[in-house]
């Protein structure tokens, strides 16, 4: 019964996500390349945050436990 209620509640917010990004589509399709490499450039620089943060914290958590293994 969970998993069924899981999979519609997924499914129903999975359906918003397509027009989320209208704008950048609309900017994209303009026909003004300096201003799609500039959205590239700009999901480039928002996707890199992410994997910088979780590698740090692997960074600290493998430091921390060769400490405490020694």
């Amino acid at each position: 019964m969970c998993k069924k209620v899981l999979l519609y509640l997924f499914l129903a917010f999975s359906l918003n996500t397509s027009a989320q990004c209208a704008m950048c589509k609309a900017v994209v399709e303009g026909g003004n390349e300096t201003i799609a490499e500039g959205v590239n450039n700009g999901i480039t620089y928002l996707m890199v945050f992410p994997y910088i943060l979780v590698g740090v914290l692997f960074y600290f958590i493998y430091r921390h436990k060769k400490k405490t293994n020694s």
